[in-house]
């Protein structure tokens, strides 16, 4: 292989292919649909998982249980770690000063607080839920936590 020979024939702007225009065009009579058969004719389409008639995958594997994900709590999660780096001693971290900082995003139903990192500032806390070790960790520093009520 010449190096040479990489970009040979690759272009930026590939005209496109003009289909059923003839004999000379190499897609000319059925343009490249075959003969007969539903996908030479126009609109012919058949939905995601269509097996032809064949029982579909789908309707073939057995199905059990049942799943409540979509109605779990979401859990925002935010370390201690964190808010050693965003937080002077002294402040309030709320659910609020997160999201105005950047820390939690999107919905969510909760905020919890783990405890991975070092942990030194005296903080005042209000979070929903806290890990064991996270609460102990802001005593330990002298700080604060406020379990906030839910809604609902």
């Amino acid at each position: 292989m010449m190096l040479d020979d990489v970009h040979r024939g690759i272009h930026k702007h590939k005209s496109r292919k003009r289909i059923g225009r003839g004999p000379g065009s190499g897609q000319g009579k059925t343009a490249g649909r075959g003969h007969k058969g539903q996908f030479s004719r126009s609109g012919a389409s058949h939905r995601t998982g269509f097996a032809g008639g064949q029982m579909p995958l789908a309707r073939r594997i057995a199905k059990r249980g049942f799943s409540n994900k979509r109605f779990a709590e979401v859990v925002a999660i935010v370390n201690l770690s964190l808010l050693e780096e965003r937080f002077e001693a002294g402040d309030t971290v709320s659910p609020e000063t997160l999201e105005e900082r950047g820390l939690v995003k999107g919905r969510y139903d909760e905020l919890k607080i783990l405890a991975r990192g070092k942990f030194t500032k005296k903080l005042s806390v209000k979070a929903h839920r806290f890990s064991k070790s996270a609460e102990d960790a802001i005593a330990a520093a002298g700080g604060t936590v406020e379990r906030i009520r839910t809604s609902g």
